[in-house]
């Protein structure tokens, strides 16, 4: 360590220790470590020092000067009545001013730099000794150091208010840890309190019997000759008052409470409590974890800040304003009355608390029914692991493990595979009384996770967020309930969804069988079209080749006839492959670029050149407009054709027409084609099964063409539709495909008119 008048720069000096003397070379030196500071300087303080840091204009200055660079200033010292003026102007300056009780010795420290005046100094004068250290393991230390007091330290605003409104309490919120302190402090509230209200379970209770029931007796005893409080006419006769909710369920907590009923405590019961034991008066709040009854806690919360107070006397009369009676109750327990209890939980803790109890509770049957994979995920480490492992924690339970009590375990679940492998591990496990059944989504109505325990209790907990990973965010409202009306209708309902599975297995094993044959029956209707085709093909050939040679009109209109119906032969051959292609899920699409422009003018050729309109006073109109399509174009040309011989077939006049448009979804672009007739429109009884195989009442054709149109637009991702148009006058059938290149401009529009 080096004792030397200070530089004034110190920042890059390498590590050391020194005393710097003099009160000229101490100041210097505390301006050099404010110009050296980065990002903080944490100020600790005794009393004499703020108006020193006020009143010394080099200091003040560079106090504000490192408060423009954006260095973070904490400020923390005893605030006196003599000192007050000169923290009110310290609190404009620092970003944060702190009070403590007592505070000794004085030191400033920065992210690399600590210094503290050492000697004693005036009021007005600065130190005359600083102690200067910028070794790293004594500035870490002292900042650690700060923080701590910091911590401790309470708001320079309130400390002030405290000063001027002339305030003697001062506000605490501590942790009291061993019992004698608990069990002192304790005595002196209650003995000094005209109001207590306790929330405690019967051992928490318990404990107040063997502690305090003395305590509670004569303040109550006192409390009958009551006290007078106020002045002139304003004097009233306060009586002191001892009022406790506490849950009333057996003959131990009966023969407790009437102990306290007798001494005078108003008492109610509450079936479900907070998680922790607490007791509120008009001054003070104490709460604790509930350990074992009978024994006073180790560690207790106590306050008297106002907002806790006022806090827990507003839970407190909750809980009162909803309880029943002691005598009440004692009574209807006396008299054998089944007391059905229903709750509903709004917060997913309580209800996860629950839920462990009455799977540890479980002693015959407990029924699980899980809405999603999710719900099951969940929960799997508490309904499979509660009830299933015979493990050492679960035999030191108050009630032994399921698998030990034989208890029978029955889980509704959406199927998953890997679920279904849990499942199989656990039988394998020797665990034979897990029974599962896998439910199909559609047999749900519900989003709540159901338990029934023996029949006797059931929780209901919905979800809020089944994407949720945890429990307590996933959880909505939880509904508990041991109303035998309500727990068996819940039993009815897993009963009824458990027999349905069950039927519907055995009609799944039937449409398995049906299913053989009905690929049995695919296949032979697939070779007998083949078949078929094959002598068509030479019978339409060879048959247009002689009417070709043909001058006889008779002849010529008889093999006419036959080429036609060899047409339509061949039509229906190629009609049942494509059926059953799609069912069988075999139908190959080949896409290709290709102008969908091109693909309607040739269909509409095709109905004009195949005289398809002759003898129909019927109109076809499109707007030729140049789209690139990536698709099948054979396929889609198909459905097109379909739709227009669908349109002239039941249009005996009128017009026919075809657009082709574009649509933005959901950020994807759609190319859709629609035909648009004037004719009879689509029949009532035929609209619900319209692209079904068979729907038609026309006499003509086989009723395959829109289920075959429906299939090959799906196998491209897109959807195809139709509706009556407005006014009852003809339909539109339309269909999209996803479109991924480019369209071009519209030429003129062109009628097709026979």
């Amino acid at each position: 360590m080096q004792e030397r008048p200070a530089t004034g720069n110190i920042g890059s000096s390498p590590e050391r220790n020194e005393v710097v003397y003099g009160q000229e070379n101490v100041v210097n030196q505390e301006l050099g470590f404010f110009s050296n500071s980065k990002t903080r300087i944490d100020t600790c303080m005794d009393k004499s020092r703020p108006s020193l840091a006020i009143g010394i204009e080099p200091i003040k200055k560079s106090f504000l000067d490192a408060k423009r660079r954006g260095v973070e200033l904490r400020y923390l010292t005893e605030i006196t009545e003599q000192n007050i003026s000169s923290c009110k102007k310290l609190m404009e300056i620092v970003d944060e001013l702190r009070h403590m009780d007592g505070l000794k010795g004085n030191f400033m420290v920065n992210e690399k730099e600590y210094l503290a005046p050492s000697s004693p100094f005036e009021n007005t004068k600065p130190a005359s000794r600083l102690f200067y250290s910028n070794l790293k393991d004594i500035v870490e230390q002292h900042l650690y150091l700060f923080q701590v007091l910091w911590d401790k330290g309470i708001s320079a605003h309130k400390r002030i208010k405290e000063i001027e409104e002339g305030v003697t309490t001062r506000y605490e919120t501590r942790v009291l840890e061993n019992p004698y302190e608990i069990s002192k402090h304790l005595k002196y509230v209650i003995e000094n309190a005209h109001e207590r209200s306790v929330c405690s379970s019967i051992g928490g209770l318990q404990q107040i019997y063997h502690n305090f029931f003395d305590l509670y007796k004569k303040i109550l005893a006192k409390s009958c000759k009551g006290t007078v409080v106020g002045k002139g006419e304003k004097n009233v006769l306060q009586r002191d008052v001892i009022r406790l909710v506490t849950t009333i369920t057996d003959k131990d907590s009966i023969d407790l409470v009437r102990l306290f009923l007798e001494v005078g405590v108003k008492v109610r019961h509450v079936k479900n409590l907070p998680l922790m034991d607490f007791a509120v008066d008009n001054k003070y709040f104490h709460a604790t974890i509930r350990k074992e009854a009978g024994r006073l806690n180790e560690t207790q919360l106590v306050s008297n800040e106002p907002t806790y107070v006022e806090h827990f006397n507003s839970i407190f009369e909750e809980l009162w304003k909803n309880g029943i009676d002691a005598t009440e109750r004692i009574k209807d327990i006396d008299a054998g009355a089944n007391l059905a209890d229903i709750e509903v939980i709004p917060k997913a803790s309580r209800a996860l608390e629950l839920y462990f109890q009455l799977l540890k509770d479980a002693t015959e049957e407990v029924l699980l029914l899980f809405p999603t994979i999710n719900a099951f995920t969940r929960q799997e480490k508490m309904a499979i692991g509660s009830l299933m492992l015979s493990n050492a924690e679960l035999r030191t339970t108050t009630v032994a493990s399921t698998i030990e009590k034989n208890v029978k375990v029955r889980i509704l679940i959406p199927f998953n595979q890997l679920i279904e492998q849990k499942m199989r591990h656990f039988k394998n496990s020797s665990h034979n009384n897990i029974e599962i059944r896998y439910i199909q989504p559609l047999m749900l109505t519900t989003q709540a996770t159901i338990l029934v325990v023996d029949r006797k209790n059931t929780l209901v907990m919905e979800i809020r967020d089944d994407s949720k990973t945890t429990f307590d965010e996933a959880i909505g409202l939880s509904t508990y309930s041991n109303s035998k009306a309500g727990v068996l209708s819940y039993v009815f309902i897993f009963e009824n969804l458990w027999r349905q599975i069950e039927l519907y297995e055995d009609i799944k094993k039937s449409h398995e069988e049906l299913m053989i044959l009905d690929k049995m029956q695919q296949e032979f209707i697939n070779v007998a079209a083949h078949e078929l085709r094959t002598p068509i093909q030479p019978i339409l050939s060879i048959t247009q080749i002689l009417r070709s040679r043909i001058n006889d009109s008779q002849q010529h209109e008889l093999l006419g006839i036959v080429i036609r119906n060899a047409k339509r032969l061949n039509r229906l051959s190629d009609e049942i492959l494509d059926v059953t292609k799609l069912e069988s899920r075999t139908l190959h699409i080949k896409k290709e670029q290709f102008n969908l422009n091109d693909v309607i003018l040739n269909a509409i050729d095709d109905m004009v050149l195949g005289k398809e309109i002759i003898s129909k006073n019927v109109q076809l109109s499109y707007e030729p407009r140049h789209i690139l399509l990536q698709a099948d174009k054979s396929r889609i040309a198909e459905v097109i054709s379909n739709l227009l011989s669908n349109a002239i077939k039941f249009t005996p006049e009128g017009t026919i027409t075809i657009s082709l448009d574009r649509s933005n979804q959901n950020d994807e672009n759609w190319v859709i084609v629609s035909v648009r007739d004037t004719g009879q429109g689509i029949d009532i009884n035929i609209f619900p099964r319209l692209f079904t195989k068979f729907a038609s009442k026309s006499h003509h054709g086989t009723g395959l063409g829109l289920f075959i149109s429906k299939g090959i637009v799906e196998a491209h991702g897109g959807k195809i539709w139709a509706k009556n148009n407005v006014g009852g006058v003809g339909a539109t059938f339309s269909f999209s495909l996803p479109a991924n290149v480019g369209c071009k401009p519209a030429v003129n529009a062109i009628d097709y008119a026979h």
